[in-house]
């Protein structure tokens, strides 16, 4: 099992919280030093929707031009963005099983680890 994200993050940090206390061990790792392939974006995509996996409340999403956003319209545009600025991604994203997981609330945990 592994949980993707960036150490600082605070919805990374609240799930990595709830991990510790229910005792559920996952691998870490941060896109800061290990940024995703495209191959394991394209991946996630299969699973999560691209309006859930790419974050565009975020600062970063803000920052970047209206050239680099249009391009993220698009599934292979998004990857592309995603892979270049990693800090758009939504946090965390959770495999387990090989079953993906964006984001996280105590009750969307208790779900997935209730199975």
């Amino acid at each position: 099992m592994k949980l993707y994200g960036i150490p600082n993050c605070d919805t990374v940090k609240k799930a990595r919280a709830w991990l510790a206390e229910n005792g559920i061990e996952a691998e870490f790792v941060d896109f800061k030093k290990m940024p995703p392939s495209a191959g394991q974006i394209e991946e996630w995509l299969s699973q999560i929707p691209l309006e859930s996996l790419l974050n565009k409340r975020g600062t970063t999403w803000r920052k970047l031009d209206a050239e680099t956003q249009a391009q993220a319209a698009e599934a292979e545009g998004a990857v592309r963005v995603m892979i270049e600025n990693p800090s758009v991604i939504k946090r965390p994203v959770l495999d387990k099983d090989g079953r993906f997981h964006v984001g996280f609330s105590a009750e969307q945990y208790r779900q997935i680890f209730s199975k």
